[in-house]
């Protein structure tokens, strides 16, 4: 028997999980929380197999709310259950551990399935979301430049020279020449021209 803990601030949510998953020999539902605090406490005194957990809820959302239980109960798998298919709320719920990211408008079949599939061990993911993963492997986030780095090629998009920005910056103009060297290896550019144009195309500027 697979044993499940619902968290989601909405009763009539609940109400309707637990006839779902309770309807299916093998599964059953120990617990309800309405929130993530009690979510977590209700995980350490019910031991559930799953918890199902809902993404956005007063007094703290689902990605902290499973940060925790995995950090109190790491044996336990933690499936995100919502409405919200952001790629940001995406990535941080796999982030924090969770162990698959499903949306409501699944089917009674698709649910129980799902979290046979979380006891197993499986990462489980609605095919959107699978699709929003691949989309961000495939294009990864852009490089990250230091403040100083970005601060230097600011001042190159206002036209000014190493030795301008050496002196506005307070700096020599041989670290001026360091930053820009360090700026194009990271945007993979030979010239000042080209990296202030990357820059902007990748929002970095």
């Amino acid at each position: 028997m697979i044993r499940i803990l619902l968290v989601d601030d909405h009763p009539v949510v609940r109400m309707g999980l637990r006839g779902m998953l309770d309807a299916e020999p093998d599964l059953t539902v120990v617990g309800e929380a309405s929130s993530g605090d009690e979510g977590l406490a209700l995980t350490l005194a019910e031991k559930p197999d799953i918890v199902l957990m809902d993404l956005r809820m007063p007094g703290g959302d689902g990605v902290s709310a499973t940060e925790r239980i995995l950090a109190a109960a790491p044996t336990t798998r933690v499936l995100v259950l919502t409405t919200y298919e952001s790629d940001r709320d995406i990535l941080r719920a796999i982030e924090a551990g969770a162990g698959g990211y499903l949306l409501k408008d699944a089917t009674p079949a698709e649910l129980a399935d799902a979290v046979r599939a979380a006891a197993r061990g499986e990462t489980v993911l609605a095919p959107s979301v699978a699709s929003t993963l691949v989309r961000q492997v495939r294009s990864p986030a852009p490089p990250a430049l230091s403040a100083r780095e970005t601060e230097v090629l600011k001042l190159v998009a206002g036209g000014l020279t190493n030795a301008d920005i050496g002196k506005r910056l307070f700096i020599a103009e041989a670290t001026v020449k360091t930053h820009l060297l360090r700026v194009f290896n990271k945007l993979d550019v030979a010239d000042r021209t080209a990296a202030v144009t990357t820059a902007m195309r990748l929002g970095l500027l």
